[in-house]
């Protein structure tokens, strides 16, 4: 008889498990994809039971996606005009968007690049013909880059050599491959490639590159949404972070 009562406690107790457990959702800028990864395990060894699963792309699609019904607890953008864009909709769960982290610009080259790229006036050069960077219309290291080359008036010499990327990942690539003469990209992205890339320069940039995180209003995980969010911004999440390149916010 107590051997099965001690079954029954067991199944019992597994069952409770398995109903406590949680499925996150979260939606993150493609260049917090190898720190958020580990900071994901890092939750889920905290939790347990819990499973984070990550959907990485450029900030703007994320939040299109989350418009049109996409189930999704948590989104973590890569610039302020794409929260803000999920602010505008609604999407945001009152009172959780919070900045986490910040980053830095800069012009990268190929590692065995031979052209004489020093800096970004150099992208005027007619010997550079392809600089890729993300496009300004839907991702924020574009919109970043575009900025920086109007403020230093080289947009105008620089735009018809741009090989636009659908995230800094892809234009990380394209330069790692060697299939472009130079790019744009974050500090964080760089360093993920320094085998393959070079930095040439870190890119003044007249607003601050920082990325907010925040909760879905409609999230099917909510709570665990913002438990999640909090574990980003706690000790652990930071120290993740700054492993990986990201300053503080």
């Amino acid at each position: 008889m107590h051997a099965l009562k001690l079954g029954v406690a067991l199944v019992l107790a597994a069952v409770g498990a398995s109903a406590s457990a949680t499925d996150i959702t979260v939606s993150a800028a493609a260049s917090l994809t190898n720190a958020f990864k580990e900071i994901g395990a890092a939750y889920e060894k905290e939790h347990a039971g819990d499973k984070v699963q990550f959907n990485f792309a450029a900030s703007d699609p994320l939040v299109q996606q989350i418009a049109k019904g996409a189930p999704v607890d948590v989104f973590a953008s890569a610039d302020q005009d794409a929260m803000d864009k999920a602010d505008s909709l609604k999407l945001l769960a009152a009172g959780s968007r919070k900045n986490f982290a910040s980053n830095s610009l800069v012009l990268i080259t190929p590692l065995a690049g031979t052209l004489p790229i020093k800096g970004i006036a150099d992208l005027q050069q007619a010997a550079v013909t392809r600089v890729t960077m993300g496009n300004p219309a839907s991702v924020p290291v574009g919109r970043y880059t575009k900025h920086a080359l109007e403020q230093a008036k080289l947009w105008a010499a620089v735009e018809p050599k741009a090989i636009f990327g659908t995230s800094v990942r892809q234009s990380l690539d394209y330069v790692a491959r060697g299939e472009v003469d130079a790019g744009f990209v974050y500090a964080t992205d760089a360093a993920v490639m320094k085998d393959k890339v070079k930095v040439i320069a870190t890119v003044p940039t007249e607003t601050p590159v920082s990325y907010p995180i925040a909760v879905i209003a409609a999230g099917p995980q909510a709570a665990a949404g913002r438990q999640f969010a909090d574990y980003v911004r706690s000790s652990t999440g930071q120290a993740i972070l700054a492993k990986y390149g990201f300053g503080r916010p």
